[in-house]
Protein backbone atom coordinates (compact mmCIF):
# COMPACT_ATOMS: atom_id res chain seq x y z
CA UNK A 1 0.00 0.00 0.00
CA UNK A 2 2.71 2.41 0.79
CA UNK A 3 4.40 1.54 -2.40
CA UNK A 4 1.37 2.31 -4.17
CA UNK A 5 0.61 6.12 -2.45
CA UNK A 6 3.86 6.26 -3.23
CA UNK A 7 3.88 5.94 -6.78
CA UNK A 8 0.95 7.77 -6.85
CA UNK A 9 1.85 10.97 -5.55
CA UNK A 10 5.05 10.83 -7.57
CA UNK A 11 2.87 10.50 -10.81
CA UNK A 12 -0.44 12.35 -9.75
CA UNK A 13 1.57 15.57 -9.34
CA UNK A 14 2.77 15.58 -12.44
CA UNK A 15 -0.75 16.35 -13.30
CA UNK A 16 0.86 19.88 -13.18
CA UNK A 17 2.89 19.90 -16.20
CA UNK A 18 -0.24 18.51 -17.87
CA UNK A 19 -2.13 21.30 -16.65
CA UNK A 20 0.10 23.94 -17.77
CA UNK A 21 0.77 22.68 -20.92
CA UNK A 22 -2.73 22.19 -22.06
CA UNK A 23 -3.74 25.52 -21.14
CA UNK A 24 -0.23 26.91 -23.13
CA UNK A 25 -2.03 25.13 -25.98
CA UNK A 26 -5.32 27.26 -26.50
CA UNK A 27 -7.54 24.75 -23.85
CA UNK A 28 -9.26 26.45 -21.18
CA UNK A 29 -9.23 25.41 -17.24
CA UNK A 30 -12.19 23.57 -17.63
CA UNK A 31 -11.44 21.74 -20.47
CA UNK A 32 -8.07 20.59 -19.11
CA UNK A 33 -9.68 19.36 -15.51
CA UNK A 34 -12.66 17.53 -17.92
CA UNK A 35 -9.68 15.87 -20.17
CA UNK A 36 -8.06 14.35 -16.96
CA UNK A 37 -11.23 13.47 -15.66
CA UNK A 38 -12.71 12.11 -18.40
CA UNK A 39 -9.56 10.82 -20.52
CA UNK A 40 -7.19 9.91 -17.32
CA UNK A 41 -4.60 8.71 -19.41
CA UNK A 42 -1.43 10.88 -19.16
CA UNK A 43 0.74 9.89 -22.33
CA UNK A 44 -2.84 10.19 -24.48
CA UNK A 45 -3.52 13.68 -22.97
CA UNK A 46 -0.20 15.21 -23.91
CA UNK A 47 -0.14 13.19 -27.23
CA UNK A 48 -3.87 15.20 -27.57
CA UNK A 49 -2.61 18.88 -26.36
CA UNK A 50 0.79 18.35 -28.29
CA UNK A 51 -1.14 18.29 -31.50
CA UNK A 52 -2.89 21.39 -30.63
CA UNK A 53 -0.30 23.00 -29.84
CA UNK A 54 1.77 22.64 -33.16
CA UNK A 55 -1.67 23.97 -34.61
CA UNK A 56 -3.35 20.40 -35.65
CA UNK A 57 -7.02 20.07 -35.75
CA UNK A 58 -8.69 18.86 -32.81
CA UNK A 59 -9.60 15.38 -35.01
CA UNK A 60 -5.47 15.25 -35.22
CA UNK A 61 -5.26 15.67 -31.69
CA UNK A 62 -7.90 13.04 -30.52
CA UNK A 63 -6.58 10.41 -33.37
CA UNK A 64 -3.00 10.63 -32.08
CA UNK A 65 -4.38 10.28 -28.11
CA UNK A 66 -6.51 7.15 -29.21
CA UNK A 67 -3.78 5.66 -31.30
CA UNK A 68 -1.59 5.95 -27.79
CA UNK A 69 -4.12 5.23 -25.85
CA UNK A 70 -4.63 1.21 -27.56
CA UNK A 71 -1.88 0.06 -25.24
CA UNK A 72 -4.46 0.11 -22.59
CA UNK A 73 -6.19 -2.79 -24.45
CA UNK A 74 -3.03 -4.67 -24.40
CA UNK A 75 -2.99 -4.12 -20.36
CA UNK A 76 -6.86 -5.09 -20.10
CA UNK A 77 -6.00 -8.09 -21.79
CA UNK A 78 -3.56 -9.48 -19.18
CA UNK A 79 -5.55 -7.91 -16.13
CA UNK A 80 -8.44 -9.17 -16.84
CA UNK A 81 -8.01 -12.38 -15.54
CA UNK A 82 -5.45 -11.37 -13.06
CA UNK A 83 -8.32 -8.85 -11.17
CA UNK A 84 -11.26 -11.09 -12.11
CA UNK A 85 -13.35 -8.04 -11.65
CA UNK A 86 -17.11 -8.75 -13.08
CA UNK A 87 -20.03 -6.22 -13.91
CA UNK A 88 -19.98 -2.59 -12.74
CA UNK A 89 -16.54 -3.06 -10.82
CA UNK A 90 -14.79 -3.73 -14.33
CA UNK A 91 -16.39 -1.24 -15.86
CA UNK A 92 -14.80 0.95 -13.04
CA UNK A 93 -11.56 -0.77 -13.04
CA UNK A 94 -11.32 0.28 -16.90
CA UNK A 95 -11.11 4.00 -15.39
CA UNK A 96 -7.87 3.12 -13.63
CA UNK A 97 -6.62 0.86 -16.02
CA UNK A 98 -3.22 3.01 -16.71
CA UNK A 99 1.01 2.05 -16.83
CA UNK A 100 1.49 2.58 -13.56
CA UNK A 101 -1.66 0.67 -12.10
CA UNK A 102 -1.11 -2.07 -14.25
CA UNK A 103 2.37 -2.33 -12.92
CA UNK A 104 1.80 -2.46 -9.41
CA UNK A 105 -0.71 -5.21 -10.03
CA UNK A 106 1.15 -8.12 -12.00
CA UNK A 107 4.01 -8.30 -9.91
CA UNK A 108 1.82 -9.30 -7.21
CA UNK A 109 2.11 -12.67 -5.62
CA UNK A 110 -2.32 -13.29 -5.71
CA UNK A 111 -4.82 -11.93 -6.85
CA UNK A 112 -6.04 -9.72 -3.75
CA UNK A 113 -2.55 -8.36 -3.34
CA UNK A 114 -2.57 -7.63 -7.31
CA UNK A 115 -6.40 -6.14 -6.41
CA UNK A 116 -4.71 -4.25 -3.77
CA UNK A 117 -2.05 -2.71 -5.98
CA UNK A 118 -4.11 -2.12 -8.53
CA UNK A 119 -6.75 0.04 -6.51
CA UNK A 120 -4.76 1.97 -4.34
CA UNK A 121 -1.97 3.10 -7.32
CA UNK A 122 -4.45 4.07 -9.83
CA UNK A 123 -6.91 5.40 -7.44
CA UNK A 124 -4.53 7.78 -5.82
CA UNK A 125 -2.97 8.86 -9.38
CA UNK A 126 -6.62 9.48 -9.80
CA UNK A 127 -7.03 11.93 -7.29
CA UNK A 128 -3.82 13.78 -7.31
CA UNK A 129 -3.70 14.11 -11.12
CA UNK A 130 -6.90 15.28 -11.16
CA UNK A 131 -6.12 18.33 -8.63
CA UNK A 132 -2.69 18.72 -9.72
CA UNK A 133 -4.36 19.07 -13.58
CA UNK A 134 -6.44 21.61 -11.96
CA UNK A 135 -3.53 23.93 -10.01
CA UNK A 136 -1.38 23.65 -13.54
CA UNK A 137 -4.04 24.76 -15.22
CA UNK A 138 -4.85 27.63 -13.06
CA UNK A 139 -1.17 28.36 -12.46
CA UNK A 140 0.05 27.66 -16.52
CA UNK A 141 1.56 30.63 -17.05
CA UNK A 142 3.11 31.64 -14.55
CA UNK A 143 5.22 28.03 -14.76
CA UNK A 144 5.63 29.02 -18.03
CA UNK A 145 7.10 25.46 -20.29
CA UNK A 146 7.15 22.59 -17.83
CA UNK A 147 10.25 21.20 -19.93
CA UNK A 148 12.59 23.86 -17.80
CA UNK A 149 11.52 22.24 -14.88
CA UNK A 150 12.31 18.49 -16.49
CA UNK A 151 8.73 17.56 -15.53
CA UNK A 152 8.43 16.32 -19.07
CA UNK A 153 10.31 12.90 -18.16
CA UNK A 154 8.74 12.50 -14.97
CA UNK A 155 6.22 9.79 -15.83
CA UNK A 156 8.96 7.73 -18.09
CA UNK A 157 11.15 7.73 -15.02
CA UNK A 158 8.74 6.69 -12.91
CA UNK A 159 7.58 3.75 -15.42
CA UNK A 160 11.11 2.63 -15.74
CA UNK A 161 11.38 2.07 -12.09
CA UNK A 162 8.40 0.13 -11.96
CA UNK A 163 9.25 -1.80 -14.97
CA UNK A 164 13.25 -2.44 -13.88
CA UNK A 165 12.23 -5.11 -11.27
CA UNK A 166 10.74 -7.27 -14.36
CA UNK A 167 13.50 -7.49 -15.98
CA UNK A 168 15.26 -10.82 -13.99
CA UNK A 169 14.87 -13.11 -16.50
CA UNK A 170 16.23 -12.98 -19.82
CA UNK A 171 13.62 -13.40 -21.83
CA UNK A 172 12.46 -10.36 -20.35
CA UNK A 173 15.55 -8.58 -20.65
CA UNK A 174 15.39 -9.50 -24.94
CA UNK A 175 11.67 -8.49 -25.40
CA UNK A 176 12.31 -4.77 -23.66
CA UNK A 177 15.10 -4.61 -25.92
CA UNK A 178 13.50 -5.25 -29.02
CA UNK A 179 10.44 -3.67 -28.32
CA UNK A 180 12.21 -0.55 -27.68
CA UNK A 181 14.80 -1.02 -30.86
CA UNK A 182 11.74 -1.62 -32.38
CA UNK A 183 9.74 1.54 -31.58
CA UNK A 184 13.29 4.04 -31.80
CA UNK A 185 13.18 2.40 -35.67
CA UNK A 186 9.94 3.40 -36.96
CA UNK A 187 9.86 6.86 -35.17
CA UNK A 188 11.39 8.73 -38.48
CA UNK A 189 8.57 6.65 -40.27
CA UNK A 190 5.45 6.91 -38.70
CA UNK A 191 2.70 9.27 -36.68
CA UNK A 192 2.98 10.02 -33.08
CA UNK A 193 1.58 7.20 -31.15
CA UNK A 194 2.46 4.81 -33.56
CA UNK A 195 5.91 3.73 -31.98
CA UNK A 196 4.29 2.52 -28.83
CA UNK A 197 1.67 0.08 -30.83
CA UNK A 198 4.49 -1.38 -32.60
CA UNK A 199 7.05 -1.95 -29.50
CA UNK A 200 3.79 -3.37 -27.70
CA UNK A 201 2.78 -6.03 -30.55
CA UNK A 202 6.87 -7.03 -29.98
CA UNK A 203 5.52 -7.84 -26.28
CA UNK A 204 2.35 -9.46 -27.44
CA UNK A 205 3.62 -11.64 -29.98
CA UNK A 206 6.66 -13.08 -27.03
CA UNK A 207 3.66 -13.60 -25.16
CA UNK A 208 1.34 -15.51 -27.30
CA UNK A 209 4.86 -17.37 -28.26
CA UNK A 210 5.77 -18.21 -24.78
CA UNK A 211 4.01 -20.91 -22.66
CA UNK A 212 2.31 -19.10 -19.57
CA UNK A 213 1.54 -19.92 -16.21
CA UNK A 214 -2.09 -19.38 -14.58
CA UNK A 215 -2.41 -15.74 -13.59
CA UNK A 216 -1.80 -15.47 -9.39
CA UNK A 217 -4.67 -15.92 -7.27
CA UNK A 218 -6.92 -17.01 -10.44
CA UNK A 219 -9.52 -20.12 -9.64
CA UNK A 220 -9.33 -23.28 -10.88
CA UNK A 221 -10.91 -24.54 -14.29
CA UNK A 222 -14.93 -24.28 -13.95
CA UNK A 223 -14.52 -22.14 -10.58
CA UNK A 224 -16.32 -19.34 -10.54
CA UNK A 225 -14.21 -16.16 -8.33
Amino acid sequence: MCGSLGVGVATGTYGVSFGAVAVASGLDVVQACALSLLMFTGASQFALVGVLASGGTPFAGAATALLLGTRNTLYGLRLAPLLGYRGWRRVGAAHLLIDESTAMSVTRPTREAARTGFLWTGGAIFVLWNLATLAGAIAGEAIGDPRDYGLDAAVGAAFLALLWPRLDRPLHRVVAVLAAAVALGVVPFTAAGVPVLVAAGVALLAGLLTPRSPAPGAPADGATP
